[in-house]
């Protein structure tokens, strides 16, 4: 679980602390057993990226983002997807065991899903610092 995920890059915008940098999904990750999981199919994305040395980056400069571990990616697939699905599956399930409709256990887990993810949003900073990128000049 110790390897760097990179994903190569350009710097699209840089202000104080942050660089974007605009990543071109590759189907390398083929290879990788969680493909599946974590929505990397292709396509691109922009990633944030906290830095003190922001400064010496520029727009159009090529790039190399980094995950430092895998553990790391683990954590966000399962905050991002696993956590939700558990959260749906057990309030539908028990509130059709408590009596409820159908329709109403549907809506009651939906509705927990979305306040899951609410919860999930308003912590974003506590992720950004427990889930950190590294910026490297190609």
């Amino acid at each position: 679980m110790g390897r760097r995920i990179e994903h190569r890059g350009v710097v699209e915008s840089v202000a104080t602390g942050v660089v974007m940098v605009r990543t071109e999904r590759k189907t390398a990750c083929a290879e990788c057993h969680a493909k599946g999981l974590c929505g990397e199919q292709g396509g691109e994305r922009v990633i944030k990226v906290a830095t003190a040395e922001a400064s010496a980056f520029e727009p159009g400069d090529k790039v190399i983002v980094a995950l430092e571990n895998t553990a790391m990616a683990f954590s966000a697939i399962l905050w991002a997807y696993i956590f939700p699905l558990c959260i749906l599956l057990a309030v539908l399930f028990s509130a059709h065991a408590l009596g409820f409709s159908d329709g109403v256990a549907a809506l009651a887990s939906l509705g927990a899903t979305a306040i899951y993810y609410v919860v999930l949003y308003i912590m974003r900073r506590y992720f950004d610092r427990k889930i950190k990128f590294t910026i490297i000049k190609e």
